[in-house]
Order: structure tokens, then sequence, then C-alpha cells
């Protein structure tokens, strides 16, 4: 030992300095496990991890960093260097918090690479359980209810057979629709006996539960006249022109009475709106706007005045009508836009838009469960943030050639997104509620943060599906997913080959529908409905009468030869392109050596279990034999040598004998033996209960092989092996 002192200390610093500069480095194997192995093999056959899994003296570099830290250091800084070492050098700490199969050289150990593994999915699903807590959390099936009653009420309520809003056609059933049923159903005031529904209020309840926040909006879009080019034919019969609109043709100028905000225009920034997409074309956030009263008798008055003066006229592109309710029983916003286009053509399309969000976060004892919740997924995005910056800061550039990286990168991304927008939406929650408790008879403007918690919840769905689609970055080592992800993997090229051929051929017949159809089938007005309507019809969801009615003759060929070169042609070349590689990749991996697999760590842990049950129980067995070849009086000295004949040693016989020997006379009187017994049966018997039920999930058959197995090892291990003092007692 001595001899090789030197060069142990020289191999150790030159490991360490290694080590420092590159963590994913493990060196080659230690001189002295050489020699080790050259002078007693048996050891080293035994258990060859011993050096590595022993906790021992620590290395040269380990013990001078221990000194420093354990010296004259703040507990902080000693904190602080901890974190730092188990981040900065992961390789020499296998088992360390951020471990992962990129940090770790698990190349050339698949047993290393399935526990590595193994223990990021455990680590995983914690974090996939937070944020489905967390997604799910925020969403009630309340909101669905809600929403529904709502576009009931105002979307297709007409009162005394007058126009619902679906019905609107024209600018005189809008009139109709606002003076009637849209103020019938915003002003709630009394029960259906006519008492006052509220006594200390004047503010309305739909529904008697949903309280109007403020008072509604109505806002209209203009177009300037003369915005398009009549012909030169038409010019004396046609006075004016109105185009589409377009925010460069947006009238801006004063109009009517001049006097109100109804008839002079305000920018969108005055107005802190937003730009909106209807049925016809985006429309900016500004124009001409009325804010209604607290009474449905004011509201209906200037509703007159409007109607009378004519605020609606040819160069009206659309109508807005804004207003916010809250159900404090639910904890519920619910915030509705009803639009009105009225297009160049003539006529009104109705449309509408209805976001139900939970804007007020933390009120129940379930808020607050999911503040915890929060708090852990922050840790987690931490952690991962972390995990990541090593990976990258090892691999490089390289990094990014996996997409299970850069799925993990845009998982990080918008999580930190999310946390940035959680917090800006409570900040203006706050400002706004306490701005409509200052002004109640102002416009409650929710619809930007409407847009925004809409925009949070989908970019939330996003994530958890992706969050999802990563469990397959885990179990990917399982031989079903190879064969599924080498099966992608290969034949993409192929793939991406027959795409390009596929769409020229799908969008081809998109622009043949688009211009044969396009003026009589809704389906085919546009370009972009084209291309869903040619995927519903590979679906088989299609209005076949549609198009034959538009065109009988070019209608049904266009229908007959789709079909038959997209779906019994194209989309039969892509299946076959992916059974084709799918059964050349299944050929192969049955070809080859299975590799270590997750089940087959499963069975060796269990397999193990199984041995140190099997051997108390052995032992157990051999001191009753002890005590059947005694006599109504134990000496020690009988007890321990029918014990050494079995194998035990001579601290574990002492333990067990001086543990029943109460008195302390090395004598074990009858009473003393029958209280040792009946020990021994009640250990006995629970240990056949744990392997009677640890057998179970491996079926009576393997649990007899492993019993063999296992009986075969401990005649080995009896004569060979010794266990503690405490494990004995135990």
């Amino acid at each position: 030992e001595s001899h090789f002192k030197v060069s142990e200390v020289h191999e150790l610093e030159t490991v360490r300095k290694k080590a420092w500069d590159n963590p994913v480095y493990n060196g080659s194997p230690s001189t002295c496990l050489k020699i080790q192995a050259i002078y007693n093999p048996k050891s080293v056959l035994e258990n060859p991890y011993e050096n590595f899994e022993e906790v021992g003296d620590p290395l040269p570099c380990q013990e001078e960093q221990s000194k420093a830290v354990n010296g004259s250091t703040s507990p902080f800084l000693k904190c602080c260097f901890y974190i730092f070492r188990g981040i900065r050098v992961p390789s020499l700490y296998p088992t360390g918090l951020w471990g992962t199969t990129l940090t770790e050289n698990t190349a050339e150990n698949r047993e290393l690479y399935v526990k590595t593994t193994l223990r990021e999915l455990l680590v995983y699903v914690m974090f996939l359980v937070d944020i489905c807590l967390l997604t799910y959390g925020m969403t009630s099936s309340n909101a669905y209810y809600y929403t529904k009653v709502m576009s009931e009420l105002f979307l297709q309520t007409s009162t005394d057979g007058r126009v619902s809003f679906q019905s609107i056609a024209s600018m005189a059933d809008f009139w109709v629709y606002a003076q009637g049923p849209l103020l019938d159903n915003l002003y709630w005031t009394k029960w259906y006996n006519n008492e006052s529904l509220a006594v200390h209020s004047t503010q309305s309840h739909i529904h008697y539960e949903n309280l109007l926040l403020g008072v509604p909006r109505i806002r209209q879009l203009k177009v300037k006249n003369n915005s398009c080019v009549v012909h030169d034919d038409f010019k004396e019969e046609i006075s004016g022109c109105y185009d589409v609109y377009s925010e460069d043709k947006e009238e801006r100028v004063s109009f009517g009475l001049i006097n109100g905000t109804a008839w002079r225009y305000h920018s969108e920034e005055e107005l802190g709106g937003s730009s909106h997409w209807g049925r016809l074309t985006s429309y900016s956030g500004g124009g001409y706007y009325i804010d209604l009263k607290m009474t449905r008798e004011e509201s209906a008055e200037a509703l007159q005045v409007l109607k009378e003066k004519l605020w609606l006229d040819r160069g009206t592109r659309v109508v807005f009508i804004d207003f916010s309710v809250y159900n404090a029983n639910i904890n519920l916003f619910c915030v509705l836009r009803l639009v009105v286009e009225f297009p160049a053509t003539g006529g009104a399309i109705p449309s509408w838009q209805i976001r139900t969000v939970k804007l007020i976060r933390y009120v129940s004892t379930w808020d607050f469960f999911i503040v915890a919740c929060e708090i852990v997924f922050c840790v987690f995005i931490f952690y991962y943030v972390v995990e990541e910056a090593l990976e990258l800061r090892i691999h490089k550039f390289q990094y990014f050639t996996s997409i299970w990286n850069i799925l993990d990168v845009v998982v990080i991304l918008l999580s930190i997104v999310a946390i940035g927008f959680h917090i800006f939406r409570t900040t203006e929650v706050n400002r706004l509620l306490g701005e409509l408790l200052e002004h109640p008879n102002t416009y409650a403007d929710f619809e930007f943060l409407a847009f925004w918690q809409t925009q949070y919840n989908n970019m939330n769905a996003v994530n958890l599906f992706f969050a999802w689609i990563k469990i397959f970055k885990y179990i990917s080592f399982n031989k079903t997913m190879t064969q599924l992800s080498s099966t992608l993997a290969r034949c993409a090229k192929d793939i991406l080959g027959f795409a390009i051929m596929f769409f020229i051929v799908f969008f081809a017949y998109a622009q043949l529908g688009y211009l044969l159809f396009g003026t009589q089938v809704e389906n085919f007005s546009t370009f972009v409905k084209c291309i869903f309507t040619q995927f519903r019809i590979i679906l088989g969801d299609f209005d076949y009468n549609s198009i034959d009615n538009a065109n009988r003759v070019l209608g049904p060929l266009y229908f007959v030869t789709y079909v038959f070169f997209v779906f019994f042609v194209l989309l039969n070349m892509f299946l076959a392109i992916i059974n084709d590689t799918y059964s050349e990749v299944k050929e192969e991996l049955s070809s080859q050596k299975d590799e270590l697999q997750l089940s087959d760590i499963l069975k060796q842990s269990y397999n193990r279990t199984l041995t140190r049950l099997k051997l108390k129980k052995e032992r157990i067995s051999d001191v009753q034999k002890a005590l059947q070849n005694g006599t109504k009086e134990l000496d020690f000295e009988d007890f321990k040598n029918s014990l050494k004949e079995l194998g035990h040693a001579d601290h574990e016989i002492t333990a067990a004998f001086s543990r029943f020997d109460q008195d302390g006379n090395h004598i074990l009187d009858e009473e003393e033996q029958q209280q040792m017994k009946c020990d021994l049966e009640a250990k006995r018997v629970a240990l056949n209960t744990e392997i009677e039920n640890l057998g179970k999930s491996y079926g009576d058959n393997n649990l007899d092989e492993n019993l063999t197995y296992m009986e075969a090892r401990n005649n080995h291990t009896n004569k060979a092996t010794w266990v503690s003092k405490e494990e004995f007692q135990v």
C-alpha cells in the first residue's frame, strides 16, 4: 500500500483537474482498483462498484474544499458553496440534484442510463402533476353554463316576437333589437312580481345573480364618402361611394349634432381599445361611441336620439356593443361583445364574442391551495432552467440538434411568460376594480384583460400539451417506443418528399373549387375555407348537393376526381411509406441484442428485496431449531454451539440471546424460551406474508424460480457473509 501511495495521490490530483474542467469526465479506472483486481480479483468481482458507492475518505480536492468551508466561513457562504458544488461538478456526484442523461456519461453504461432516466421521469411526473393542478385549477365547469346562459339571453331572446340578435339582417333590425331585447336583457331591476330587486342599489342584476359592471358602450366605425370610384356611366345616378372598411379609409371627422362622444371621433389610444377581427375584416379600436345610462329609461331616450338623428348611415361598417357582468356565486366574469357588420353589399352580418374568465383568483380555500402549487411550479421552473443551462454549457450548439431539448426550452419559455403575465394580470385587475368602485357610472373596460386572460389560458393549454408530449422523452428507451420513434425518424425524408407532391395536388384542387363555386357555396367562399372544406371531404363531412346545385357538370367531376387522386391514391401512399418503414425497423430491432430495460431494473430490485426477506426467514428458522433442541433451561453455551454449527457469528448469537435473558444469568428458563418462540413465530408469519405479497406482481411461476435462485445464493451467503448486530436484532 505504501508503494503505490505517491502514484495514487498523483492520479487523484489528475482526476480532480480533469473533472473540474469537464463535468462529464469519468476518467480511466483507478490504479488501486487495477492492482486490487490483480492480487485479489474475488473482491472486485463480488462487488465491482464498492469503490464508487462507498462513502469513504474524500478525494484530496474534496478534503481541501471541506476544510475551507468548515473553517471560518459564514453559514450563507457554506450554503452557496454546496449549491455551487452540486451544479459545477455533477460528474463527481452522479446522484446529484441536476444529474441527467446529458450531464452524465451514460453512453457506455446502460444501467446508469436507465436509472438516470427513471429518476428524471419521477421528478418530471411531479412537475406534470403540479402543472395539471395549476391549469385545471384555473378552469371551472360553471364557465360553460355561464357562457350558455348569457348567449341564450342576448343572442336568441326576442321580446314580443321581435328581432333577436342572431336574426339581424338590416339597420332597421338593429334598431329594433337595440331598443327592445337589448335594453330588456341589460336592465333587471325588479322581480317577476314587480317587486324591487335591490333596495339600496340601482344597479342591474341580470337573471338576479349577475351584476352589470358599470354601463354598456355602443361604438361604431365608418368609412369616408367617395372612398371608392364610381364608373362614369353611373355618376349621375349614384351620388356617393362607400368602400369596404380599411383603416386608411376610416372616417374621422365629426358629424350630426357634433357635440357629444357619439358624434366626435376618438382614436384607439384615447379609448384604450384594441383591434377586433370580425367576419369580414379587422377593425381598429377607435370610432364614435356612446355610453348608456344606469337605468333603462335613460338609455332608451339616448338610443332614440341616435336613431332620429341618423347615427347609422351608408358609411357605417360595424357597430360594437360592449359590457361586462360578474357572478359572485362562482367568482367569474363574463365579458360580452356583440358585433354587427354592415358590408358594402348592404344588409347586416351579426357576430359575437363571449369570454368567461376568472380574473379574481384568491378567494376560496381551493384558490389558496393553487397558490401553493404556483410556488412549487416556480421552484420547478428554476430547477429546469439550471438543468438546461448545465446541458447547454456542456454540449454547446449540439444541444439544439435534439427535438426534446428544443421542447424543453419551449416549455420553460412558455412557463416564464405565464408567470410574468400572471403577475401583470393580478395588478391590472386590482387597478380596474378600484377605478370601477370609484366611478360606478362609467364603462368598465374588461375587454383588454379578458382578451389576454383568454390568450393566457390558451398558452397554458398549449404548454400543458407540450408537457404531456415530453413524457415520450423519458420512456423512449422502451422497445415499443423505440420502434415508433425510429420509424418516424427514418421515414421523415420520404414523408417530406411525398408531402410536397400531396400539397401541390391539394392546393390545385383548392383553387379550382374556389373559382368554380366561390360565388354560390359558403364553404368555398374564400380560399382558406376551400382548404378546410377539402380536409372535410377526406373525412366524409361534406355537403355534396351544394356544389352539384352550383354547377351540375363540373361539380360532380371535381368531387369524383378529388376523392380518387387524394383519398384513394395519395393518402394510401402515405400509409404505405409508414408501414414499410415500420416493418424494416421492427425487423432490425428483433435481430439486435436485448438491452437493459426498465423492467429489468424493477426485477433486480424485486430480487434483492426477496433475498433479504428469505435470508431473515432462514435465520429465524435456525434460532427456532436451536430452541427445539434445548430443555426447560437452555444454557448460553448450548445455544451458541447450535447456532455456530449453522454458520452464525458470535456477536449475532450473543445479541439474540441477551435480548430474552432478562435476569442476565446466561440461562433461558421455560418462560423466556416461550417468549422467544412467540416472538420468532410472529416474525416468521410476517415475513411469509410479505414474501407472498411481493410475489403477486410477478406470478407464482416466477416466484418459485426466484426462490430457487435465492436458496442457491443463500447457501453461499450464510457461509461467507455476515450481517451487523443491529440488523440481526431487527
